[in-house]
C-alpha cells in the first residue's frame, strides 16, 4: 500500500459538523478515487446512455419528468458518467451538456462515449459556479448529483436559477429525506428509525489525521421546499417514487424491503417564473 493509500485510509465515520469549506470540497477526490468502483458496481443498472432517476428503476423514458426535451437546451449537473445526458442527445433528440466536479467521472463518461462511439459535451465545474451564460439552458437536471455533497445547497439553485431561461425547468432527485432517521440498510434492520429526522449534521468519513474523506448532507423535506422556493423558483411538485413489487436489486440502503414500506426518493420539480 502507498503512502497516499494509507493516508486516505477510512479512520472514522459518522454524523458530525465539519467546517464548511472541507467538507463541501470533499466530493471532488472522493469521486475521482471510487468512479470505477461505483460503475462497475452500478453501471449495468444505470446503462450507458439512460436517464434512471433513482434505485426504484425510474427511468425518464417512461416518467417524462422533464416534459418535452426534443431540440430543448438542458444541462445536467453532477452528471456521473453522463449517461443521462448521452440518453438525451442520441435518444431524445435534447442539446444536453453533462457538469461534473469530479475528473475521474468524467473521464469514465469519456470512456463510455468512445465505446459507443458517441460524443458527450463532458465539462468539469462545481455546481455552485457553473460556467455558463445567464439563460443558457432551457432545463436543468441532477439524479442524485451535486446537492447532497454541499452544504450551501442555495448555491447550486441560485446558479440553475441564473443559467436557465425564463419559464425554464429544474428537477432533481435526492435520497429521501425520511431516510436519515433509519440505518442505511435495505434489510430489516433498516425500518427503525434511530437518528432524530431533524438531526442535520452530515455523515462524515475522515481520515487518521482528521482530513474529511467524505461528506453528505441531509436537509428535511421543508428545508428543501424553502431552498427552491427561496432561490426564486415556482414549486411544480413533488414526487415520492413508490417500489416496484417484482424489482429485486439492492442498491445500498435501497432495496424491496425498506422500499416497501419507507419512500426511499425524492424528486422536485421547478421552474424560473416567466420573465
Amino acid at each position: 500500500m502507498s503512502d497516499e493509500s494509507r493516508d486516505d485510509a477510512l479512520a472514522d465515520a459518522g454524523y458530525r459538523e465539519v467546517p464548511d469549506d472541507q467538507g463541501g470540497a470533499a466530493a471532488r477526490g472522493w469521486w475521482d478515487a471510487n468512479a470505477a468502483e461505483y460503475l462497475d458496481e452500478h453501471g449495468d443498472f444505470l446503462g450507458p446512455a439512460d436517464l434512471l432517476w433513482c434505485p426504484e428503476g425510474v427511468r425518464e423514458s417512461q416518467a417524462r419528468l422533464l416534459g418535452d426535451v426534443r431540440g430543448a437546451r438542458v444541462l445536467e449537473v453532477g452528471a456521473g458518467a453522463a449517461q443521462g445526458t448521452r440518453w438525451l442527445r442520441t435518444v431524445a433528440g435534447a442539446q444536453a451538456v453533462a457538469t461534473d466536479v469530479s475528473a475521474g467521472m468524467l473521464a469514465a463518461g469519456a470512456r463510455l462515449d468512445a465505446t459507443a462511439g458517441t460524443r458527450t459535451p463532458l465539462v468539469q465545474a462545481d455546481a455552485r459556479a457553473l460556467p455558463f451564460a445567464d439563460g443558457s439552458f432551457d432545463i436543468v437536471f441532477t439524479a442524485f448529483g451535486a446537492l447532497p455533497f454541499v452544504p450551501d445547497v442555495p448555491r447550486v439553485h441560485a446558479e440553475v436559477l441564473r443559467v436557465l431561461r425564463p419559464g425554464g425547468r429544474w428537477v432533481f432527485a435526492v435520497t429521501h429525506p425520511l431516510r436519515w432517521a433509519f440505518p442505511d440498510d435495505p434489510g430489516a434492520g433498516g425500518l427503525t428509525a434511530t437518528r432524530s429526522y431533524f438531526d442535520r449534521r452530515p455523515y462524515v468519513e475522515s481520515a487518521a489525521d482528521g482530513r474529511v474523506l467524505y461528506a453528505e448532507y441531509h436537509r428535511t423535506v421543508g428545508d428543501h421546499v424553502a431552498d427552491v422556493v427561496g432561490a426564486g423558483f415556482v414549486l411544480d411538485g413533488l414526487v415520492e417514487p413508490e417500489w416496484p413489487p417484482d424489482h429485486r436489486r439492492v442498491w445500498g440502503g435501497w432495496g424491496p424491503v425498506r422500499g416497501a414500506r419507507l419512500p426511499g426518493t425524492l424528486i422536485v420539480r421547478a421552474h424560473r417564473p416567466p420573465a
